[in-house]
């Protein structure tokens, strides 16, 4: 059974922080020069979860990724002839 998954975004001021994140979600990403983590949560609870996030008094601000949302079937994608015509004499 596939549960729908969305990332946050959560901008934070010390890296040492970031284990209390972990607590929240899978913990994807960290960057250490930005601030900011990338953590998978169930759909249906993302909205507790950034609550939950926000009352702490390290996070600076909370994003959502748009990733299941955008659309990744392309319906009139033509091939470029000249590529093909590249590939057929291996270049």
């Amino acid at each position: 059974m596939k549960t729908d998954r969305q990332g946050i975004v959560v901008w934070f001021q010390h890296m040492k922080n970031l284990k209390q994140l972990k607590r929240y979600g899978n913990l994807i990403y960290s960057s250490r020069r930005l601030r900011y983590a990338v953590i998978y949560v169930n759909r249906e609870e993302i909205e507790e979860v950034e609550m939950k996030i926000m009352k702490h008094s390290f996070v600076s601000k909370i994003e959502r990724s748009y990733k299941p949302f955008v659309r990744t079937d392309y319906e009139n994608a033509k091939p470029d002839k000249a590529k093909q015509y590249d590939y057929k004499m291996g270049i």
